[in-house]
């Protein structure tokens, strides 16, 4: 089994992020919602590595939203390089506001640039070994994969996973169109 840079790895929302306070987190990437404010638990923590990325989970432009980017995923893959290249051991905890969309597909970049070698299905595995309830954001995947040159199998690797996330949370289905992610929904591939 190759070894991994990024190995030890946590994925969470904001409201879980004083469980993790002392479990020997190194380096924090936080996705947070253009105005929300800093989480209050990092004023507690022992210091680590942070680094903090604003835009919304959303997939599609709306009043008020503000889209990830190419540059949102260069930065996050720019961060995933530097906390692989810092010596010793690194616990890597990566948080959005719920710690299902933009949180997961943040992971999975880093994952898959971490081992390329992996194909996108065993990419998604890793990160539902990490969180079992993971819905990662399309947009930033699709922009992932095309920068780190995955010839859509990260994209096709997420879209099985929605399917075995439909079978497993069947509301996510209806609770993803509520809030304008039904193409999601239908970008599926059944299990």
């Amino acid at each position: 089994m190759a070894d991994h840079r990024l190995s030890l790895l946590t994925v969470c929302g904001i409201a879980e992020l004083p469980e993790h306070d002392m479990r020997g987190v190194t380096d924090v990437l936080s996705i947070l919602d253009p105005t929300t404010p800093e989480p209050a638990a990092f004023s507690i923590w022992p210091a680590h590595r942070r680094h903090v990325l604003r835009f919304s989970d959303q997939i599609d432009p709306g009043p008020n939203v503000v889209l990830p980017t190419e540059r949102d995923v260069a930065a996050i893959l720019d961060y995933g390089r530097g906390v692989a290249a810092h010596p010793g051991d690194k616990h890597l905890l990566v948080h959005c506001h719920m710690g299902m969309s933009r949180s997961t597909a943040a992971m999975a970049m880093l994952i898959a640039q971490d081992d390329p070698g992996l194909a996108g299905d065993e990419v998604f595995e890793r990160v539902l070994q990490v969180r079992k309830r993971s819905w990662p954001n399309s947009l930033m995947v699709r922009m992932a994969d095309a920068a780190l040159g995955r010839d859509g199998d990260l994209f096709e690797g997420m879209r099985r996973l929605y399917g075995r996330q439909l079978v497993n949370f069947p509301t996510y289905g209806q609770s993803l169109r509520a809030i304008g992610r039904g193409a999601e929904v239908d970008m599926a591939i059944a299990p």
